[in-house]
């Protein structure tokens, strides 16, 4: 039987000082919480706060010399910015001390079984809430919210595609910008893709054989499938009387990235770890992030239905560039993380673990949020057919 509910305490601690930690996540933290950011090292944390320069007061602490651990309270909330393999440790911290967690990374099967161990203690586990995934699933749901209610429950064809990508605001010859680690980078392009195309399961061991190009508005770009899309139908809450002939969530990219790319894709392609560790490291030289260039994030949602003599389609747009404040990738994952963990300092989340927000109030509340910092997200849709008066019984 599962403990009462942990009672949030208010403080909230930020661990990780990489690209991902930005000024408006902690800034809207702050204006109700205690946050304390935890570097590596405490000159390292301090570092990245000036650099940052929040208005919100922020402690700094290093996880070499300070006590995390013995520093956690029950109930307070801890935030793991870390890369993925650290998320299991950290959320093994919380739950020993009694304290609530936080991510933007996918959820585990390790996550999932510590999560149901969280819940019978009383504590939230919020994952994927960040840019992609993340903002992403918050758009999925209220347009996948809003087609049930135009179509209905039964519909002939169901697509669904969803891209994200983090790109050079002006696009550069390699035609990418690296805003998190570059062997990162290259070693997703190693994992193998599935998604649904033509109402079929396809698998594809290297992703970028399968890029193609997407016009939104003015622009081109090119986008390709990247992990495992197909567990998602269910996540999304498609009904089962929805027939599903394509669904993908994929990376986008700038027109002319795959030919640029193609050396890359080689060493991609033969496998060598030590090789693509090299690689990842040259290219962090050749192309470095400096602090005149800018980023921009582009995250497409669209979702198209037909069923019993109606059509309705649905696309839901982000499109941030980054400024003197922020990164755009920074501003994206850090503030709606920041929004997530709002939620639960409120106590609004259940004990369990939690995908961003999968109910259709709690979604609009999220974007709402997100919208009043300045990430603001366009909506566009067709508008399913009046029933024709001559067919009415």
């Amino acid at each position: 039987m599962s403990e009462l509910p942990v009672q949030p305490t208010g403080t909230v601690h930020w661990v990780g000082t990489g690209l991902s930690t930005g000024r408006t996540g902690l800034d809207l933290l702050g204006q109700g919480a205690e946050v304390v950011l935890w570097g590596r090292t405490r000159e390292r944390a301090a570092a990245r706060l000036d650099a940052l320069a929040p208005q919100a007061p922020v402690q700094v602490r290093g996880l070499d010399r300070d006590d995390l651990p013995g520093t956690l309270r029950p109930g307070d909330v801890l935030v793991s910015m870390l890369p993925a393999a650290h998320h299991c440790g950290l959320l093994r911290t919380a739950i020993d001390a009694g304290a609530h967690f936080a991510c933007t990374s996918y959820t585990t099967p390790e996550i999932e079984e510590l999560a149901r161990e969280a819940a019978g203690r009383g504590l939230v586990v919020l994952t994927e809430a960040g840019l992609d995934p993340g903002i992403d699933h918050l758009m999925t749901h209220l347009l996948v919210a809003r087609a049930r209610e135009a179509v209905g429950d039964h519909a002939d064809r169901v697509s669904l595609t969803s891209y994200c990508g983090g790109i050079p605001a002006e696009p550069n010859e390699f035609r990418y910008q690296f805003s998190w680690a570059p062997l990162g980078v290259l070693t997703a392009l190693a994992s193998p893709a599935r998604y649904v195309r033509d109402g079929q399961v396809r698998e594809v061991e290297r992703p970028w054989e399968d890029t193609e190009e997407l016009a939104l508005d003015s622009e081109v770009f090119e986008v390709y499938p990247n992990r495992d899309s197909v567990g998602f139908i269910d996540q999304y809450g498609f009904p089962e009387g929805w027939r599903t002939d394509t669904f993908v969530r994929g990376t986008l990219r700038p027109q002319g990235w795959r030919a640029a790319w193609k050396s890359v894709f080689d060493t991609v392609a033969a496998g060598d770890r030590d090789r693509l560790a090299a690689l990842a490291d040259e290219l962090a030289e050749r192309h470095p992030t400096t602090a005149a260039d800018r980023d921009r994030v582009v995250l497409t949602v669209g979702l198209d239905v037909e069923g019993d003599g109606r059509h309705w389609s649905g696309r839901y747009r982000l499109d941030v560039t980054g400024d003197d404040t922020d990164t755009a990738m920074a501003r994206c994952v850090s503030t709606t993380a920041a929004a997530g963990i709002q939620r639960v300092l409120a106590a609004a989340l259940p004990p369990g673990l939690h995908r961003a927000a999968a109910a259709t109030d709690e979604a609009s509340r999220w974007l709402d949020q997100l919208a009043d910092t300045g990430l603001t997200c366009t909506f566009q849709s067709t508008s399913p057919p009046a029933p024709d008066p001559a067919k009415a019984s």
